[in-house]
């Protein structure tokens, strides 16, 4: 074993070093011992060393640790101070080294370093330390504001008695996932879920015990005994159902918790009850992250795609654990990345389920259309659909296609399914935030009230039997007519994301956030719902341009000019044969106001002016002069 002695400069990292290679019986070397002259003459002049200059530094480290461990171990007193530093010490298997990270406040190690004669390091550069510092979310963490021997005394309880290094509360489907995720990528995970008789009856018991022949779970319905499992500063990752339950938990949490632990909310929080929780949080000294998870239960497990919002601080802190888990992108990139404070991660997370309701929508219009009207068998629509997604690569698609051609007996699963949809309040909330923000938000809209009408099933029953609601069928169907549909479907798509990336963008303005939206589209290409090949493009396309309508892109625009006629003919067409298709007709709507440079809206000033005397301007006028007319005849 390796036990790696890490923190800035003054922390006493040799002074325990040598304690702790005493108390194993094992030799202790000085990571400064092995920088260059180069490296230390810039130190003395107080330079601070840039990353080039540790290449050669951490790679002779990286050489001698794989040679201690096979002589039988070493301590070492390393600063390694970020976490690229730390992978590249990491030369042998990471069970078999021991991270110890020693911190204190600033002005405590400062007057350390003041008071220390004849080393190299000057004082002054204490500060570019800190700057560079990345706190990670494992290993053993001791606050060296105490005796040299206590320090000593708290690293030997970790080593004898080792605690977890997360804590993961809420086993539902996505949190049992979450915790083996975890666990496969070698992160030591403690987990709880409460215990109530006839309810919820040995949760976590049961789930350690399905899972022991791979891996050791600490598992707890004593929520006390669960947080003092942890390692401090405790780190507690949460999947529960939003809303109250979030409050209660956090609520019944405090009494065990210390100042610098910190809270991860992963559910479908509400942005703003995020942002609430974390300004209550704080002045407690308690960390909270709003982390959204998109992936589903494989996704969890697997590597799902992962939207941290919150304190920077919190996710230099954890965002390690994060990235390990989260899906990977083409260049192999954890599709995992630091949304932005306060409730960012809730709020594009949010938006991610809006644009994910829409897309749902647009393929069941389709299928919709394609079965009863152009009367096509499931396993026909499947074969569109199949040749569609070898463009679109869309895992909405092809999840479509695999249960189009699911059978149940004889017959096809699909038409055993009630035609009455759920949602769980991502998609409305992100309607009411669109308005909150003034931005039009048509397709997703229409996909949310989509969801509202067909769970009124019995009354629609009724009025079908009252409208005797019977639909022609004067269209004739199969694969080779596909071309002019996938042409409107991918149009609709392009402006459903559209729609999507314009809230973030007002978002991002309007609360201060900075969204990289080429970030986030990058993290949604593996993992989420909502990946595509064409959330490969918008990574580029918003590098280009990272803001402002996606339709005004040169690529987009042309594409548009191209699926525009198809769009319009396909939503013609549906609608004349007697099928709602509401995003697809939201999104040609939207396409055409937004591309019209006269909209009916002088109408609506007019009629305002006309019943409460609002006001209106006028084209021929400049901008902000406001006029008013007596509309009544004779006036």
């Amino acid at each position: 074993m390796i036990y790696i002695v890490s923190g800035v400069s003054g922390v006493g990292k040799t002074t325990i070093g040598i304690l702790l290679s005493k108390k194993l019986k094992l030799p202790f070397y000085d990571a400064d011992d092995f920088h260059p002259e180069d490296n230390i003459t810039k130190m003395g002049d107080g330079i601070p060393l840039q990353d080039e200059d540790r290449e050669g530094w951490l790679e002779n480290l990286s050489q001698a640790i794989r040679k201690w461990n096979k002589d039988g171990g070493a301590v070492l007193a390393c600063s390694a101070l970020k976490e690229q530093y730390r992978r590249k010490l990491e030369s042998i298997p990471k069970k078999e080294i021991t991270w110890i990270f020693l911190h204190s406040e600033f002005e405590i190690i400062l007057e350390r370093l003041n008071s220390r004669k004849g080393h190299y390091f000057k004082p002054a550069l204490l500060q570019s330390q800190y700057a560079t510092l990345e706190f990670p979310g494992y290993g053993i963490h001791i606050n060296v504001n105490k005796t040299e021997q206590e320090v000593l005394d708290e690293i030997m309880e970790h080593l004898n008695n080792p605690k977890s290094e997360i804590g993961l509360l809420g086993l539902g489907v996505m949190g049992k996932s979450l915790a083996i995720n975890l666990a496969s990528n070698g992160v030591k995970v403690a987990v709880f879920n409460r215990h109530v008789e006839k309810i919820e009856v040995d949760i976590a018991k049961n789930f350690a015990l399905e899972n022991k022949e791979i891996f050791n779970f600490p598992w707890f319905d004593d929520l006390e005994k669960f947080i003092n499992s942890l390692e401090r500063p405790r780190n507690i990752f949460f999947m529960v159902n939003a809303g109250k339950t979030v409050d209660i938990i956090i609520e019944s949490l405090l009494p065990f918790l210390e100042e610098g632990d910190l809270i991860i909310d992963g559910g479908n929080s509400h942005y703003k009850d995020t942002l609430r929780r974390e300004q209550l949080l704080k002045e407690s000294g308690i960390l909270f992250m709003g982390t959204g998870v998109s992936g589903g239960e494989e996704g969890a497990r697997k590597g799902p795609s992962i939207m941290p919002g919150g304190s920077k601080q919190a996710y230099e802190r954890v965002g390690s654990f994060l990235e390990k888990i989260a899906a990977k992108d083409k260049d192999g990139n954890p599709c995992c990345t630091y949304i932005g404070p306060e409730g960012a991660g809730h709020f594009v997370k949010m938006l991610h389920n809006g644009i994910e309701y829409a897309e749902m929508q647009l393929i069941a219009e389709y299928y919709h259309f394609f079965r009863f009207g152009l009367k096509l068998p499931p396993d026909e629509i499947a074969g569109i659909f199949t040749d569609w997604n070898k463009e679109m690569q869309s895992y909405l698609l092809e999840i479509s296609i695999d249960i189009l051609k699911r059978k149940e007996n004889d017959d096809y699963l699909l038409d055993r399914i009630l035609d009455a949809a759920k949602q769980k309040g991502t998609g409305g909330w992100s309607t009411n935030a669109a308005l909150e923000l003034g931005v039009p938000f048509d397709t997703i809209t229409a996909a949310v009230m989509a969801r509202i009408v067909s769970g009124k099933k019995e009354e629609r029953v009724q009025v079908f039997e009252k409208y005797n609601s019977t639909t022609t069928n004067n269209i004739s169907g199969g694969r080779e007519i596909s071309s002019q549909y996938f042409s409107a479907y991918k149009a609709g798509s392009i402006i459903n994301h559209a729609i999507g990336f314009s809230l973030l963008t007002e978002a991002s303005a309007e609360y201060k956030w900075n969204l990289n939206l080429s970030e986030i589209a990058r993290i949604w290409t593996n993992g989420c719902i909502i990946r595509s090949a064409f959330m490969e493009e918008l990574i580029d396309i918003f590098k280009e341009r990272p803001g402002g309508n996606l339709l005004l892109h040169p690529v987009i625009i042309n594409r548009m000019k191209d699926h525009r006629k198809d769009l319009l003919a396909v939503i013609s067409e549906a609608l004349k044969e007697g099928f709602p298709v509401p995003v697809l007709s939201a999104a040609g709507n939207y396409f055409l106001a937004y591309t019209s440079e006269q909209t009916s809206a002088n109408m609506i000033q007019a009629q305002r002016d006309y019943f409460g005397a609002h006001t209106y301007e006028r084209n021929d006028k400049s901008r902000g002069e406001f006029f008013h007319t007596n509309w009544k005849p004779g006036n």
